[in-house]
């Protein structure tokens, strides 16, 4: 319907519909597993994951009496183990958030149910990756944000194991670092090897963010006081082979136990179909929109950009560069004679002589959906901006956390 209301139809809707697995034993059967994207969503404050606060909860602060404040208002930090699978931004964003806890959100739009559950933060975040630190998926800026953290008084050390960095430096390590694209990963192994470099212990702050690589989990294991639990994750200890960008991590053999209370699943985000797209539309091994530079495949006025259109890869640069190549092929296709056939995607249903929003419109009250309007939008952004609701002055706002107090406030 609505490739027959507008000219030009894009879908940027992202790769968020579902999770890729580590399919090992203990990820679906003990409590305690999460993936990052619903630990994300949850300190967000999105309105479908509230339920995580209570798992959340239960794993840093298993004692129905901890996890609340001292008499001094101070927040505690949590005895918990977190292991963060995954070295992407994501992973490095999450146990950020876990370092500072309350005291170091305070001042963001994090939601007050949040940082209740969070308090002082977790003691000690381990984030795993089974390749090296030069094949680490993270950039340089959510890196940097874990090496200011002690700086900054959040009472967190970043821990880089100087022997693993030398571990995964092989010779077709080197050679990718002084590729043509190699500039941004250099600057990453020389922040990496300066904080490995630091002679300060880990035990001169409460809570300790540490990356581990060339580790790759094989098993959960329970806790040993309650066997639905996580209690730990077994990892086995890697190499790297291979020529360079080609290198793949392979077992040694060895392994290591990682006590873990909450485990954190970040290996990456996979795209689904909307409702109708058939094989023609939707690559089911790719997980994206079928589609040539922006264009979706076939005969249509459908595009695709981001995630959905290339798979869960880059950042905010990355995205700019495909957004260009898909506004080319919109243009292309403007120009070309075929924007004029546009009725032939015309739904049975949908107004022919009602286009653009007032069709949409149209379309919505017909099918009796309450849609929000941008100065709907405005009314719940000014409500949630309400001094009244914050608890800083630099607060931005108090989200609402379900769809019935948004709609309260719209009207």
């Amino acid at each position: 319907q609505l490739q027959s209301l507008y000219d030009i139809v894009i879908l940027a809707y992202g790769c968020q519909a579902a999770d890729r697995r580590l399919g090992i034993p203990g990820e679906d059967t003990l409590e305690g597993v999460l993936s990052a994207r619903e630990f994300v969503a949850w300190y967000n404050g999105h309105p479908e994951f509230g339920h995580i606060g209570a798992v959340v909860k239960r794993c840093l602060w298993p004692s129905s009496s901890e996890g609340e404040e001292d008499e001094n208002n101070a927040a505690k930090v949590s005895p918990a183990r977190v292991v963060v699978i995954g070295q992407g931004n994501v992973a490095l964003d999450v146990a950020r958030v876990l370092a500072k806890g309350k005291p170091g959100l305070i001042d963001t739009d994090t939601p007050d149910s949040v940082l209740d559950v969070l308090q002082g933060g977790a003691t000690h975040v381990s984030v795993v990756g089974r390749r090296g630190h030069v094949q680490g998926a993270f950039t340089i800026k959510e890196l940097r944000e874990l090496t200011k953290l002690k700086k900054e008084g959040h009472d967190a050390t970043l821990v880089v194991r100087q022997e693993e960095l030398d571990l995964g430096m092989t010779e077709s390590s080197e050679a990718e670092l002084k590729g043509p694209k190699g500039r941004p990963k250099t600057r990453i192994n020389k922040l990496l090897q300066e904080s490995a470099a630091v002679e300060d212990g880990p035990s001169e702050t409460s809570k300790q963010v540490e990356l581990r690589f060339l580790m790759s989990p094989i098993r959960l294991e329970p806790n040993d006081s309650n066997s639905d639990h996580v209690g730990y994750v077994i990892c086995e200890r890697t190499k790297l082979e291979g020529e360079p960008f080609e290198q793949k991590p392979v077992t040694t053999n060895e392994t290591e136990t990682m006590p873990a209370d909450l485990v954190l699943v970040s290996i990456g985000y996979r795209g689904m179909p909307l409702d109708g797209m058939g094989e023609l539309l939707f690559d089911n091994n790719k997980g994206i929109v079928a589609n040539d530079h922006g264009k979706v495949s076939g005969d249509s006025n459908l595009f695709v950009t981001g995630w959905i259109k290339r798979g869960p890869t880059g950042i905010i640069g990355t995205n700019i560069m495909d957004a260009k190549d898909t506004v080319a092929s919109v243009m292309e296709f403007i120009d070309s004679d075929s924007t004029q056939h546009t009725d032939t995607h015309i739904d049975d249903n949908a107004s022919k002589s009602v286009k653009g929003r007032a069709g949409l419109a149209k379309q919505l009250e017909i099918q009796n959906v309450e849609a929000i309007d941008w100065q709907q939008f405005l009314k719940i952004e000014a409500a949630e901006s309400n001094q009244s609701r914050l608890r800083s002055d630099n607060q931005p706002r108090e989200k609402f956390l379900t769809v019935k107090e948004m709609m309260n406030a719209a009207i």
